[in-house]
């Protein structure tokens, strides 16, 4: 990170004392994950005394990216989503190549099914097509090797909610070092104009919609545990609920069966992805929700988004819908 953050000519930068040498037990925090509010504390005390705009964390292995930025009216530091820290990268991007002539024929920008649809907005602001993968950053990496093969399309740039995100096909993964180098290029950009990150991502949401995202975690153990999963993806796939939090479900995709099921017409289709084991519903005023197993732990993660009318708004409509969700799958335990 500090020799990328050097050749770019940033020179105040500044690491946390306590955590500038590697120590693979990592003694200052609990868990040495970027997503975690806790594995800031040490930087973000730094941060204020050197009255810094931006706080980076990167996970050990350097593909995630964690994010605060100095709110100037309140004085606080402002917590990043991995989806808003990859919209800024994004639009960034994508603006700066329309400007400057640079995009390239038939551009693309790939997420995955669970990331913002903030990106869809961008995507189509500035006419590149917006393709959507399974959960996980290998099926982002999986895309650019096809449109390298096909000629169909040309990668621009390639997010995950979790925190990841990729800019150049050099690699087939998720890369917190261009993450960072994207990120402090963009705050650098807005500070020329006198605008902090979060001033950028307020003009983003009033430009495009006040989408919130959010995750919520059931962690079930034992051979009772996965069974109770079990049941929960099977009701939940036998019984799709009719709405959720007053909204509407419209359709419902079942990565599994490979089936898209319009809800007021009956009308099947294919999701035209490999067969995963992923319920998918499409709600109305552009909300979603999603449900899957973990893969590695015993954990069902259910996923959310809204647009709201404002932050608060959002927030509101993202609780409620967390909710009704919950309550929901667990009728099915």
């Amino acid at each position: 990170m500090r020799r990328v953050l050097k050749e770019l000519g940033f020179e105040n930068v500044y690491v946390v004392p306590e955590q500038e040498k590697p120590d693979g037990n990592f003694p200052t925090v609990a868990y040495p994950n970027p997503e975690s509010p806790k594995a800031f504390e040490l930087a973000l005390k730094l941060a204020k005394e050197k009255d810094a705009d931006i706080v980076l964390a990167t996970d050990p292995d350097a593909d995630r990216l964690g994010v605060y930025c100095k709110d100037t009216k309140s004085g606080e530091y402002v917590t990043f989503t991995g989806n808003m820290s990859g919209m800024l990268i994004a639009e960034y991007i994508l603006r700066e190549r329309t400007s400057t002539n640079t995009m390239p024929e038939n551009p693309a920008l790939v997420e995955t099914i669970v990331t913002t649809d903030m990106a869809k907005a961008i995507a189509k602001a500035y006419g590149v097509t917006l393709i959507e993968v399974l959960t996980g950053f290998k099926y982002i990496g999986e895309q650019i090797k096809w449109f390298e093969e096909t000629g169909n399309h040309n990668y621009v740039f390639g997010l995950e909610e979790s925190y990841g995100c990729l800019a150049g096909t050099y690699a087939r993964d998720k890369d917190a070092c261009v993450a960072v180098m994207m990120l402090c290029e963009v705050a650098s950009w807005y500070k020329a104009k006198n605008m902090t990150l979060w001033d950028a991502m307020l003009q983003m949401y009033e430009k495009y919609g006040y989408y919130k995202e959010g995750l919520e975690t059931m962690t079930l153990k034992g051979k009772d545990g996965a069974k109770q999963i079990n049941n929960m993806m099977t009701k939940m796939r036998e019984n799709p609920p009719k709405e959720l939090a007053g909204l509407k479900v419209l359709a419902v995709r079942d990565y599994k069966e490979d089936t898209r099921k319009d809800l007021s017409t009956g009308e099947m289709t294919k999701t035209g992805l490999p067969s995963s084991n992923v319920l998918y519903y499409e709600l109305s005023n552009n909300s979603w929700c999603c449900v899957r197993p973990s893969g590695t732990e015993p954990k069902i993660k259910f996923y959310f988004g809204v647009v709201g009318e404002n932050l608060q708004d959002g927030e509101a409509k993202l609780n409620a819908l967390n909710r009704a969700m919950l309550e929901y799958a667990e009728g099915g335990k």
